[in-house]
């Protein structure tokens, strides 16, 4: 069975989704105490849990079109790339050689297994 490229392309769009989910709640975490119930009222947690529930709704409509799990869910560990470009450019996180060792092996690894 050939994998789609629209399914593969979904599986990018779940990662910058999952990635992006990431970062909103860092953010939201920041802006509440240690009350579980004010987690829950945070707009930036309230809309990183619907980025969440679309990640799925990706998964789901990626296998409808068809496609190898081996081969989508490798695509998925791109989620670590966007994670780190949000992190370096939203977060002013440093970016390090290990951090860019890293990040071109994630992107290697799933190019080859895309094939």
């Amino acid at each position: 069975m050939k994998t789609p490229l629209a399914s593969m392309g979904l599986f990018v769009l779940a990662a910058f989704m999952g990635a992006f989910g990431q970062y909103l709640y860092k953010l939201g975490a920041a802006d509440t105490g240690p009350n579980p119930i004010l987690w829950l009222i945070n707009w930036k947690i309230i809309l990183a849990i619907m980025l969440y529930i679309g990640v799925m709704a990706c998964f789901v409509a990626a296998f409808k079109i068809g496609g190898q799990l081996t081969v989508l869910y490798p695509i998925y560990a791109t989620t670590f790339v966007f994670g780190a470009l949000i992190g370096v450019f939203l977060l002013h996180e440093p970016l390090t050689p290990w951090k860019i060792a890293g990040t071109i092996l994630i992107i290697a690894g799933a190019a080859i297994i895309a094939r």
